[in-house]
């Protein structure tokens, strides 16, 4: 396992103890890097109106699309990083 593997796979088990819940636009951003990082694109159809915590998550999402995934895992250690702080 690469080393960019490592450090992602422990800011992910990090990202559950942080010690101050973020703010919603940041656990977005975290979303959305997790899943770019792990899935590539945004795939499927963009979730309804009706839908809004799955449409929100499925923007910020779509917002790094073309981002590669060792980028996406490099800003979500940094991210992480500074949340713990």
């Amino acid at each position: 396992m690469s080393d960019l593997k490592a450090q992602f796979e422990t800011a992910v088990a990090d990202s559950k103890n942080l010690p101050d819940r973020p703010d919603n636009q940041t656990m977005l951003k975290m979303y959305a890097l997790y899943k770019q990082a792990t899935s590539g694109d945004a795939s499927g159809m963009r979730p309804g109106f009706t839908d809004m915590v799955g449409r929100a998550k499925w923007d910020a999402w779509n917002e790094v699309k073309g981002t590669t995934a060792d980028d996406a895992m490099k800003q979500y250690v940094s991210l992480i990083e500074d949340l713990k702080d």
